[in-house]
């Protein structure tokens, strides 16, 4: 008596959960998800965005390194489309190297897209989930909440944490060859993302003994929208995560809509 009593408590209160929690989460997350959508500098899905362009200035102090560098530069959308770069180095303090981004051949900042292409999918998949749709378990639940979870989470690591690449992946990107004129082949600049910052990098390589080495020179300049993304991001998952938990719950019951389930036809 006792087990079914619990069980039928057990029922109510996912009952309770489905009706008042689920898809109020997933209208909040689509709010939450639009308003992220709408901080980025490119289009995303059906929200309404204006492709922006920023304008840098980035530089290494003088007073810290004996190094400089400097760079002038402009994305528009999710490519560098203009850029001023000018570099020395202490090991060759006689020579001042100049670059150029030019319009015509932009520096894709291939975050951006990939981060937008993961946030388009998961505005996809809540548009995809009717508003009175009656879930039976809380197995379908989990499906489509960790759908939409693993969208957003990689969404927001691409910009957080940006994938490491080798010295050799660097200086043989398609980037590269937009420098006008090209630096030497023992420098390779990048620009990249990280967390609420755009990262100038320069990478010079040096050879002793038979091994290749590489020292990095680096300056970095906050991004106002890339930090307001960040954190709607952050809310998302975090409210997304909240109600995965409340729904964890009753995985290790057999609990089922009963409300939702097919009433008997009657055998006359």
């Amino acid at each position: 008596m006792d087990k079914v009593l619990t069980q039928e408590n057990l029922r109510q209160e996912f009952n309770w959960l489905i009706k008042n929690e689920v898809h109020k989460v997933f209208n909040q997350l689509k709010e939450v998800l639009e308003a992220a959508a709408r901080r980025y500098p490119v289009e995303i899905a059906e929200v309404e965005t204006q492709v922006s362009q920023e304008k840098y200035v980035m530089a290494t102090s003088t007073q810290t390194s004996q190094d400089q560098l400097k760079c002038i530069l402009t994305i528009t959308g999710d490519s560098i489309t203009s850029a001023d770069m000018t570099l020395k180095l202490h090991k060759h303090p006689n020579v001042v190297y100049h670059t150029t981004i030019a319009a015509e051949s932009p520096w894709r900042l291939q975050q951006i897209q990939d981060s937008g292409n993961y946030l388009r999918m998961a505005l996809s998949s809540l548009s995809l989930i009717p508003d009175q749709l009656q879930y039976l378990s809380a197995e379908e639940v989990l499906n489509d909440l960790d759908s939409v979870l693993g969208k957003v989470n990689s969404a927001r690591s691409i910009l957080a944490i940006p994938r490491k690449r080798t010295i050799d992946e660097l200086m043989n990107s398609k980037n590269m060859k937009t420098l006008t004129p090209s630096l030497p082949s023992d420098l390779a600049v990048s620009f990249y993302l990280q967390a609420h910052k755009l990262i100038f990098a320069v990478y010079h390589l040096t050879q002793a003994g038979g091994t290749v080495k590489f020292e990095t020179l680096q300056s970095e300049s906050p991004v106002t929208w890339l930090n307001e993304v960040l954190v709607f991001l952050s809310v998302a998952l975090h409210r997304a995560q909240q109600l995965r938990d409340k729904v964890s719950v009753f995985l290790q019951y057999q609990i089922h809509n009963v409300s939702s389930e097919a009433t008997p036809v009657p055998i006359f």
